[in-house]
């Protein structure tokens, strides 16, 4: 009996370890062609990659250099370089081998109510640390807890953190990240260095994307570049993000400009030419079939009341009344869009007072 059961289980044996071998093979196999985003592959190693924003990098190697470093506060437009700054920061600063143990970082996408500020964050900013780094380099006594996307956080953790701010000051330092420094409260804005950070000027976005495409062997025509730099505007995450997308899209071959209002979701200026034309003709009946049109083409209204405030606002074929009350109109339909409003509507509504305005005279 007992030489029976040994032997399906001695047969059954090699089967499950030929599997085994079979998925570490697999595994291995995959772990060698890891694909990673450009975004993240080209992101600032050190403090000195950082493009375009001078100030605080200026701050932040003076800093470095005194292993002093006071309580942050980033805030400027999405794409700038603000998380990556800080993470490049404090890369320089504990090397590679302490920088997990002495970096907190927590995101938008992290729970980060009262309970985890008053537990999370100030058990870590209560450890003590110290001690050099591997490579003998001097390594200062604090931790740094990076808290990106601040200005999502409820008011009620905003105020814990202010007190943890202050009494942890000797072992931790905190830097936050936020898009509008108007919703973190007085309170912690005071007890940071606050720094601005600018859209990226399109040279320099430019200088980035040609470096990008050259590394990465894409084939892209100047006007293309140039295109790409303005539908970004002065997002560099988003402009190699939009390059990555068009060089898996055409394989190969060479970026044009009509690719990259492609994958942007531009919406092409010939179609927002023929939707003024409609405005003046003044038949309803073309303008509602205009607007279907659009909107079964699959175009973002958001994005169709961006581009028109530029064609109008820039124009001179209309008189300052007639603008002040479209870009009026625009931004009601704006805050309604964001509201969750029926698109065809507002671009009805819309298109209705341009009529309106164009048809006076």
């Amino acid at each position: 009996m007992q030489a029976f059961l040994k032997g399906p289980a001695s047969i059954s044996t090699k089967p499950v370890a030929a599997k085994e071998k079979n998925a570490a093979g697999s595994s291995g196999e995959g772990k060698k062609a890891k694909p990673i985003p450009w975004v993240e592959k080209y992101r600032p190693k050190n403090v000195d990659e950082v493009a375009f924003q001078d100030e605080v990098v200026a701050v932040l190697k003076k800093s470095l250099e005194g292993a002093d470093l006071p309580n942050l506060l980033f805030y400027g437009p999405p794409g700038t370089g603000k998380t990556s700054t800080i993470l490049a920061a404090a890369r320089e600063l504990f090397g590679p081998d302490l920088f997990r143990q002495r970096v907190l970082e927590l995101n938008a996408s992290d729970e980060r109510g009262i309970q985890v500020i008053r537990e999370k964050v100030k058990a870590f900013a209560q450890l003590t640390a110290s001690g050099s780094r591997s490579d003998g380099k001097m390594c200062p006594p604090f931790k740094i807890v990076i808290l990106d996307e601040a200005d999502s956080m409820t008011s009620a953790a905003q105020a814990a953190l202010r007190r943890t701010m202050e009494k942890e000051s000797k072992t931790t330092r905190f830097c936050l990240i936020c898009n509008y420094i108007s919703r973190i409260i007085e309170p912690l804005t005071s007890r940071c260095s606050k720094f601005r950070f600018k859209p990226l000027s399109d040279s320099i976005q430019r200088q980035r994307l040609l470096d990008v495409s050259e590394k990465e062997h894409v084939k892209i025509s100047n006007e293309a570049v140039s295109y790409l730099v303005k539908v970004s505007e002065g997002d560099l995450r988003k402009a190699i993000t939009f390059l990555q997308s068009a060089t898996r899209l055409m394989g190969g071959k060479e970026i044009t400009e009509k690719i990259i209002t492609e994958i942007a979701g531009v919406i092409p200026k010939e179609t927002i030419d023929e939707l003024l034309l409609g405005c003046q003709s003044g038949s309803f009946e073309k303008l509602e079939t205009l607007a279907k049109n659009l909107i079964n083409e699959g175009f973002s209204v958001a994005q169709l009341v961006n581009q028109l405030h530029d064609t109008i606002v820039e124009s001179e074929d209309y008189s300052d009344k007639q603008k002040s009350a479209i870009v009026e109109k625009f931004a009601e339909v704006d805050k309604c869009l964001a509201d969750g409003a029926d698109e065809f509507l507002q671009l009805m509504r819309l298109c209705a007072l341009v009529m309106q305005q164009l048809t006076r005279n």
